[in-house]
């Protein structure tokens, strides 16, 4: 059928529905699509959407209430195994045997898929060369990077060579240059070996990289088409704005109450501006009154825009977002300039190994300051020292004025530290999870009771108070997460990855949040692979194998990879254009 029709996947009717005690939630409802053969096509939505169950129904692995799938010309509800037999599918946790080698993973799951043995020795070879993986066959999984791990996630899902690929969020927690790796390894599968690709992902810029592309919102199809047809009607309402008196933060914190605004986000110095209705340059420049001193500027729209304008047509206003600091009780004494995490040949060696080589930087109070690098460059390791949960080998390390080196305990109070898996306890509701980190900071009695109320309050919350954290939609957890992370008013905030998986609304609330605390004199650390997250931060450094590459604004990183064929290079772009220049040094003979 699949040759016949020309799509690998149709749907017509489909609806699945889950039960969770007495409460019956809808997943998908009434879905009909059809899927092209010989593309990528993207699956775009946002948090509890459908993507994944989608993708599970269509693999054969869960069973709808109603509705007829054909995958590859065969009837999904008729002969599941088939299916399974037939396609590849990669979830977002894919099951990598942590114990076993890179080889022994292979073997594995060449069993499981039957795999005859004569056709295995050329197929490894094609998946080794393929993901670049070749010199570690015999590396134990657990010792690769993620982004390593990814692409052997991919070559064993791939020992088959199905004719329809399915990859669930594939790219989520890598670094942008394990990123377009992956997508190198996609491209050549599409082009190369005829696959048609099914992809998911929570990053829009890869929609883009899509020939079609779903857009999904709670259960249901919004659209479907070649993403450049989504922005055609955002013609004259996407602006980039700059302003020689403020700072792409305070621009963005007044442009987001205005009327008229869909959407803003910043990048660097500048705010990116997307208007309800189309508007002239001197129209939106009026909105800031006279002498504003704004530069006001047309750009194209991009697919994220048309994603943010669609969603919010279709009342995903998802609450309110509150201005957090105006109830975070007090704002952290001190002069903006000052000091507040002072790093001087900091190193940190694991027997013979140095996963930190001497590096040095000062962050100053209320800064958003950004550590950014390659899988296994360091920065998580760096993260945890100043966190105060892993001790320094050399060096100086100062964090709000506690030398970490003698006194952790104390520069620990002063830290608010929300990791990137969300360290919170499943089992316990939300008010439960509050109350348990509330008592681990030291809060009692009224306080306590206070700052719960705050925390609940504040990120809207009420609704879900006696829902376990484990139950709770992803944007969900990571509110309650930055609440706990927030409870004892902390001077300096530690945000390692923390909107790694969460959908591009969730994570402009989330940064609207951040911006607000930052603004409030809360100095902010952070980790992110997403790159556009680097523009919030006021400064960054870029890592490489336990060295800083580089340091300084957004604008400044940017700078050093702007050349005449790419005048405006993105932060992207600037990243991988630095850690290429490391690794040709490396190379480099002495």
């Amino acid at each position: 059928m699949a040759q016949k029709s020309g799509y690998v996947l149709v749907m017509e009717g489909v609806t699945k529905s889950f039960r969770s005690g007495r409460q019956k939630r809808t997943a998908l409802e009434e879905i009909g699509l059809k899927v092209r053969q010989g593309v990528i096509t993207g699956l775009i939505g946002p948090d509890g959407a459908g993507k994944t169950t989608l993708m599970r129904i269509t693999a054969g692995l869960l069973v709808p209430d109603k509705g007829d799938i054909h995958v590859l010309g065969i009837d999904v509800n008729q002969d599941p195994l088939l299916v399974q037999a037939s396609i590849g599918y990669m979830p977002q946790r894919f099951g990598l045997y942590e114990d076993l080698t890179v080889q022994e993973n292979l073997d594995l799951y060449a069993d499981l898929q039957g795999v005859p043995r004569a056709r295995r020795p050329r197929r490894y070879a094609e998946l080794m060369e393929m993901t670049g993986l070749a010199p570690f066959t015999r590396r134990l999984a657990r010792r690769l990077s993620g982004g390593m791990k990814q692409k052997l996630g991919l070559a064993c899902t791939l020992v088959r060579s199905p004719e329809f690929l399915l990859l669930d969020e594939p790219t989520v927690g890598v670094d942008p240059i394990s990123r377009r790796e992956l997508w190198a390894i996609v491209y050549r599968l599409v082009q190369k070996e005829g696959m048609s690709v099914l992809l998911s992902t929570a990053y829009l810029d890869e929609a883009e990289r899509c020939q079609e592309v779903i857009l999904m919102h709670e259960g249901h199809i919004l659209g479907q088409d070649d993403p450049s047809q989504f922005c055609k009607g955002l013609k004259g309402q996407t602006f980039m704005l700059s302003s020689g008196t403020e700072s792409g933060r305070r621009l963005q914190i007044r442009i987001s109450s205005m009327p008229g605004v869909i959407d803003s986000i910043i990048l660097g110095d500048k705010v990116r501006l997307v208007t309800k209705r189309p508007q002239s340059p001197g129209e939106v420049e009026s909105l800031f009154g006279s002498g504003s001193g704004l530069s006001v500027q047309p750009v194209p729209p991009r697919f994220e825009d048309a994603f943010i304008s669609i969603l919010k047509g279709h009342s995903v206003d998802r609450r309110s977002v509150l201005p957090v600091a105006e109830k975070f009780s007090h704002s952290p004494k001190g002069s903006r300039g000052e000091d507040v995490i002072v790093v001087e040949g900091l190193k940190r060696r694991f027997g013979d190994f140095y996963a930190v080589k001497g590096i040095n930087f000062r962050v100053k109070r209320g800064e958003i300051f950004g550590l950014l690098g390659a899988n296994g460059a360091g920065k998580s390791t760096t993260f945890r020292m100043l966190c105060g949960l892993l001790p320094a080998s050399e060096g100086r390390l100062e964090v709000a004025g506690q030398n970490l080196r003698i006194a952790a305990a104390r520069a620990r109070a002063n830290i608010g530290y929300m990791a990137q898996k969300f360290s919170l306890y499943r089992g316990l509701t939300l008010l439960q999870n509050l109350r348990f980190f509330s008592s681990i900071y030291g809060l009692k009695g009224r306080r306590q009771r206070r700052r719960i109320e705050w925390a609940i309050e504040s990120f809207e919350m009420t609704h879900l108070v006696n829902m376990t954290s484990g139950d709770l939609p992803l944007g969900y957890k990571q509110r309650l997460a930055l609440a706990v992370a927030l409870m004892h008013e902390p001077e300096i905030l530690f945000l390692d990855e923390p909107t790694s998986g969460v959908d591009p609304i969730a994570r402009r609330e989330f940064w609207h949040r951040i911006n607000i605390l930052a603004d409030a004199n809360v100095t902010v650390l952070v980790t992110t692979h997403f790159m556009e997250e680097a523009e919030y931060c006021d400064r960054l450094v870029i890592m490489a194998q336990g060295e800083i590459l580089g340091q300084g604004t957004p604008e400044e990183i940017k700078a050093t990879s702007r050349t005449s064929q790419n005048p405006e290079p993105s932060m992207e772009d600037a990243f991988i254009a630095m850690i290429e220049r490391y690794e040709d040094r490396d190379k480099a003979p002495v």
